[in-house]
């Protein structure tokens, strides 16, 4: 979703997230900058993240970003790294992406690759966060139909652009 977004959208720049996991299945370095603990350890004491958490026993982490001249950052993160990027940054918008359902959520997890533990794992810990990010959230995008949730995040991206820092346009909220 959030490649197509960008690819719509020129004045988009997608930071690439660090992660400890290894690589799922089709995966690559286009996707994440896959490190082991200690290079990921190091970065967090040098305060080279704008955002980082322990996630499900592995780091994930956006790195402090180089974001050329005249473009919007895009972060694809968690709900704990949403709360991080929110503090340091109160006008950032954030839009919170869930599945229509817990079955459908299921579902693609296990089509990317993800182990039954995982999938049990996350499903469980999205339940937990789905309340804290829509607190946070200044939009919800439910993830039913590819190319509707891509153009609802291009109106939201689109509804940003030229507005005050921190305004939101409560009618672009959840569809």
């Amino acid at each position: 979703m959030v490649r197509r977004l960008v690819e719509r959208d020129q004045r988009l720049w997608l930071s690439r997230s660090w992660t400890t996991r290894e690589p799922r299945p089709g995966e690559s370095s286009k996707d994440y900058t896959f490190v082991d603990r200690e290079t990921f350890e190091d970065r967090i004491r040098a305060g080279g993240f704008l955002e980082w958490a322990s996630f499900l026993g592995h780091y994930y982490g956006t790195p402090l970003p180089e974001v050329p001249e005249g473009s919007d950052v895009v972060l694809e993160i968690d709900v704990q790294g949403a709360a991080q990027v929110r503090k340091a940054f109160p006008e950032a918008v954030v839009i919170l992406v869930v599945a229509p359902t817990k079955a459908d959520q299921e579902a693609r997890l296990r089509a990317r690759g993800d182990g039954e533990d995982h999938v049990r794992s996350r499903v469980e810990l999205a339940e937990l966060e789905e309340a804290d990010g829509r607190r946070l959230a200044d939009h919800v995008v439910v993830n039913d139909d590819l190319d509707q949730a891509v153009s609802d995040l291009a109106s939201i991206v689109q509804s940003h652009r030229g507005q005050p820092p921190g305004a939101v346009r409560p009618d672009l909220g959840e569809r």
